[in-house]
């Protein structure tokens, strides 16, 4: 696995396309060296791209910043000063690396146990709707571009995401990707691929 798939992503950056980037060359190096005879020697390419990943400034950038998300976990605030003085007094190169203790998908609790937030109108000043916030990153995809995002089950979205959990997907990303929509009455989930920022 490569990319965003195994995790190759700086969440303290919120960036990932030239992690996804990179992964994807080492392993192609790994690959290309792992071959012998038109034969791949899979042990050979493991042990190749782990040696290439290990040596990259992939490594390094992701290593800095591995605790980010368990800092997080502790509070906004709380997470902030103290991932913050740990990138600024060490440089990420602490001797502790900080465990999650469970899942990100296991703290997930029915909507029922909750009331919905309304959050003011986008002001334009202050405040930005989602659309014109893409739109100044400068995101940019071809237009016949497939949609890189799949679905093992495209009926859970609207089965037992929606009933249960109030549509999760819609927040998992500040720029819309995910968007539930009505079609003839009945709701379907919309997947804006060309909003993606990690791609």
């Amino acid at each position: 696995m490569i990319g965003d798939d195994a995790g190759f992503l700086n969440a303290a950056r919120i960036k990932g396309s030239h992690c996804a980037v990179k992964s994807g060359a080492l392993a192609a190096e790994a690959l290309f060296e792992s071959m012998r005879d038109q034969s791949i020697d899979y042990a050979e390419f493991k042990t190749q791209y782990r040696q290439k990943f290990a040596q990259s400034w992939l490594y390094r950038e992701l290593y800095q910043t591995r605790n980010f998300k368990p800092y997080m976990k502790k509070g906004l605030y709380l997470g902030s000063l103290l991932f913050g003085a740990e990138q600024l007094l060490l440089k990420g190169r602490t001797p502790w690396t900080l465990k999650l203790k469970q899942a990100d998908h296991e703290s997930l609790q029915e909507a029922k146990n909750f009331q919905p937030i309304e959050y003011p109108k986008p002001d334009g000043i202050l405040t930005f709707d989602k659309p014109s916030s893409v739109f100044l990153s400068n995101t940019n995809h071809e237009e016949e571009q497939p949609c890189h995002l799949k679905l093992q089950d495209s009926q859970i979205p609207i089965s037992v995401n929606l009933p249960r959990y109030a549509a999760p997907e819609t927040r998992y990303c500040p720029a819309g990707v995910y968007e539930i929509m009505s079609e003839k009455e009945q709701p379907k989930l919309q997947i804006n691929a060309q909003n993606c920022f990690a791609l």
